[in-house]
């Protein structure tokens, strides 16, 4: 008895290429925080310098932040918003203010 072997069938897969689905960067917003010791003039100064605020934008934001205890100076990608929140803090640390950001998920 011999053995042949059987014809193997052959069959062809055709894969579409994968449409990759990219999702929009996570946005993060920096938020100054109020205390009692910056003087409103220098947070002024702050969103002129590390956010590009007009003199007018700058101080309506510094009244919000002065009136509600905080006020949103931009929203940007985490690593812009961590770099620029630093940068402030850093900033008012170096002219002996204690100002503070933080940066919070939208």
């Amino acid at each position: 008895m011999s053995t042949t072997p059987l014809p193997i069938e052959q069959h062809t897969v055709e894969v579409a290429p994968a449409e990759p689905q990219v999702k929009p960067p996570r946005m993060f917003k920096v938020v100054m925080l109020n205390d009692d010791f910056t003087p409103m003039d220098f947070v002024v100064e702050v969103l002129n310098k590390f956010f590009a605020m007009n003199q007018e934008q700058a101080v309506k934001v510094m009244l919000q932040v002065h009136f509600d205890g905080r006020g949103i100076c931009g929203v940007y990608r985490f690593e812009i918003a961590e770099t620029k929140a630093m940068q402030v803090v850093e900033y008012a640390k170096a002219n002996q203010h204690p100002l503070q950001c933080t940066i919070e998920a939208t």
